[in-house]
């Protein structure tokens, strides 16, 4: 007899979410689950919806209707244990540019509580993965752009959060920076971390375990970045067509007689 193989729930799950500020509908019906442990891609068109539904996921804002829900907790009416099991880091993070490396690391250590026996090891071990180690005494206004992206990341890093929520993180990144950046979130996929990102390098999109492909507020479609990509020779040129074929049936549809 063959033994049931267990698949566990989805980490993630965002049934039928919609968000509007005023007229302006930002996101329409989405709906997707996260598998524990994946990396988990938000591709699209600027202004498709992707950083408002991570703002959504992290709790910074609520929807207009749907629900989330992050490790079994509802974002809404458990906020807070929502936030004990994510961290957040969005496309402009809030670094203290007049404080250290070690500094700022010592400061989210004391936002998250991290008990003083723990921090030594963290900050070197976050600080090691990121190559800060060796800058520790430097002023963060005086990193590069990728060392204060990498710097964020570890800041984000030091509560251990079991979700990792990144909107484009590598955006305006040198190209090393870039792939040292995602070698640190592989390290962190290999302990069991579970990542939802959004990016506008579809390099990175390669990379992911999962894809969702956005537009105009609403989701063109979920796949892994193999089959999305289908026949075409990179996925850059897959999305685009899949984004201008769409675009086409709107305009159709609005000028049709």
């Amino acid at each position: 007899m063959v033994a049931n193989s267990f698949i566990p729930p989805p980490i993630v799950t965002t049934s039928n979410v919609s968000m509007r500020f005023g007229r302006i509908e930002a996101l329409r019906d989405i709906s997707f689950e996260v598998s524990a442990g994946s990396i988990f891609g938000l591709v699209g068109s600027d202004g498709a919806g992707k950083s408002t539904l991570l703002r959504l996921v992290a709790t910074m804002i609520k929807p207009s209707q749907g629900e989330i829900y992050v490790n079994g907790f509802n974002v809404v009416s458990e906020r807070r244990k929502v936030k004990s099991v994510i961290g957040y880091m969005p496309q402009r993070f809030g670094l203290y540019q007049d404080l250290t490396v070690d500094e700022n690391m010592e400061f989210f250590m004391d936002i998250f509580n991290i008990p003083r026996k723990e921090r030594k090891k963290r900050k070197e071990k976050y600080l090691g993965f990121s190559n800060l180690l060796p800058f520790s005494d430097r002023f963060a206004g005086n990193l590069s752009g990728g060392m204060k992206q990498k710097l964020g990341l570890a800041c984000v890093l030091v509560h251990e959060p079991k979700v990792l929520i990144l909107d484009e993180p590598t955006n305006g990144v040198d190209p090393v920076s870039r792939q040292e950046f995602w070698e640190i979130l592989m390290s962190m996929k290999k302990e069991g971390m579970t990542i939802l990102v959004s990016t506008a390098y579809l390099d990175e999109g390669e990379i992911c375990d999962e894809l969702v492909l956005m537009h105009q507020s609403i989701i063109l479609e979920t796949a892994k970045p193999k089959i999305m990509r289908g026949n075409f020779a990179t996925l850059e040129e897959a999305i685009i067509e899949k984004i201008k074929e769409v675009d086409k049936e709107i305009a159709h549809d609005t000028f049709q007689l």
